[in-house]
C-alpha cells in the first residue's frame, strides 16, 4: 500500500528545507565576510615571553595589512594547557584563535595524565609560524662561563645546581633532562608559570640557569644582562654566532628546538582556515616581519594547514618516548 505524505507534511518539509537553506546561506555569508569583528588571539603564556612576543609581532603585521583587529588574551598556567583548552572550547567561528607551541601541543599529551583537550581532535591547525632553538643562560656576573663549567659543578655537587624553565613538560624542561642524561649529572628543576618571573630571578641570582627559546631571551643576551652558554639546535644560531651548540660542547648529535603555530577550535570552517593561512603566510613572507622574527632568533617557516597538522601529529609520536624516559609526569 502506497502512503502519500499529506499536503501539510509536504509543506512542513518544504519549510524546514527552506529554513536549512537559509541557515546555510547565512553561515556561508558570515564566513565570506570573515572577519567582521575583532579576533581574540589566545596566548597560553604570560605577556613578555617568547610566545607572546611572536603572537604580537605576527598579529600586528596581519592587522596592518588587512585592517583586521586582534585582541591579545594572555591565559597562562599549567604548561600552556589553560590557554589551549580555552581556545579549543571556544566557538568555531574564527573569532577565537590561539598560538600554540611544541610543549602544549606535542609534549603535554604524554606528560599529563588528564589533559583537558586533544590537540589533534579538538583543534584546527592553520599554519606554522616558525621554530627556534633553546638557549642556556646565566646572569652576566655568574661564575659559569661555559656549559662545561655547569656540568663540572653538577658532577661535584649533584642536585645543587638549579635551572629554571617556564614550566614542567616544556621543551626547555625536557631538553635539559636529555642533557642531564647525556652528561650523567643531576640538576634541580625550578618550574615557573611563564618566562618573565624566571628571567627576573636568574638575573637577580635567585636561580643559577635559565633555559628557554632564543626569542624569549635574545633581548636580554644582547643587552648584556644574561650570558648565553649554549644553544640546543644542531647548528649555531645566526643571531648568536659566538654561542656554541650543546653538540659542540661535547654532546654530539644533541638537537632540540621548539616551534610555534596558529590554530583554532575544531570544526573551524574551511574558508576561514584557508583565509587565515593565506594571510598568515603573506605576513610571514613580508621582509619587515621576517627580519623582526629572525632578529628574535626564530626561523620563519610558512606552511599549509595540513603540513602543520602533520608536524603536530609527528611530534606527538616523537616526544612520547622522551617524556617516558625522563620520568616526567604531571597529574
Amino acid at each position: 500500500m502506497l502512503i502519500r505524505p499529506s499536503r501539510q507534511t509536504l509543506s512542513r518539509r518544504l519549510a524546514l528545507g527552506l529554513l536549512g537553506a537559509l541557515a546555510l546561506s547565512s553561515a556561508m555569508a558570515q564566513t565570506d565576510n570573515w572577519p567582521a569583528k575583532p579576533i581574540r588571539m589566545v596566548v597560553p603564556f604570560p605577556a613578555g615571553g617568547g610566545t607572546d612576543i611572536i603572537a604580537r609581532e605576527v598579529t600586528q603585521k596581519m592587522a596592518a595589512t588587512n585592517k583586521w583587529t586582534f585582541v591579545i588574551d594572555n591565559k597562562p598556567g599549567s604548561g600552556g594547557n589553560i590557554g589551549i583548552d580555552n581556545a579549543a572550547k571556544s566557538s568555531p567561528d574564527g573569532y577565537s584563535l590561539v598560538i600554540g607551541q611544541t610543549s602544549n601541543l606535542a609534549i603535554n599529551p604524554s606528560l599529563y595524565s588528564k589533559l583537558p583537550y586533544d590537540p589533534v581532535k579538538d583543534l584546527t591547525p592553520i599554519g606554522l609560524v616558525g621554530n627556534a632553538a633553546l638557549v642556556v643562560v646565566v646572569t652576566a656576573n655568574s661564575s659559569f662561563r661555559t656549559l662545561g663549567d655547569v656540568i663540572n659543578a653538577a658532577k661535584a655537587q649533584p642536585g645543587v645546581v638549579n635551572y629554571a624553565t617556564s614550566g614542567n613538560g616544556t621543551v626547555a624542561h625536557l631538553a635539559t633532562e636529555l642533557l642531564q642524561r647525556e652528561a650523567n649529572v643531576k640538576l634541580t628543576h625550578i618550574p615557573y608559570k611563564g618566562a618573565a618571573q624566571g628571567i627576573n630571578d636568574v638575573m637577580g641570582g635567585q636561580v643559577q640557569l635559565y633555559v628557554s627559546s632564543v626569542p624569549t631571551l635574545i633581548g636580554h643576551i644582547k643587552n648584556g644582562k644574561l650570558r648565553a652558554l649554549a644553544v640546543t639546535s644542531a647548528k649555531r644560531v645566526d643571531d648568536l654566532p659566538q654561542t656554541p651548540t650543546v653538540a659542540e660542547s661535547g654532546y654530539k648529535g644533541f638537537d632540540a628546538v621548539t616551534w610555534f603555530g596558529l590554530l583554532g577550535p575544531a570544526n573551524l570552517p574551511a574558508a576561514v582556515v584557508a583565509s587565515a593561512n593565506t594571510e598568515l603566510n603573506k605576513a610571514l613572507n613580508a621582509p619587515d616581519l621576517r627580519k623582526k622574527l629572525e632578529d628574535q632568533g626564530l626561523t620563519v617557516t610558512p606552511t599549509s594547514a595540513s603540513e602543520f597538522g602533520q608536524l603536530i601529529q609527528g611530534d606527538i609520536v616523537k616526544w612520547a618516548p622522551v617524556v617516558r624516559g625522563s620520568g616526567a609526569k604531571v597529574d
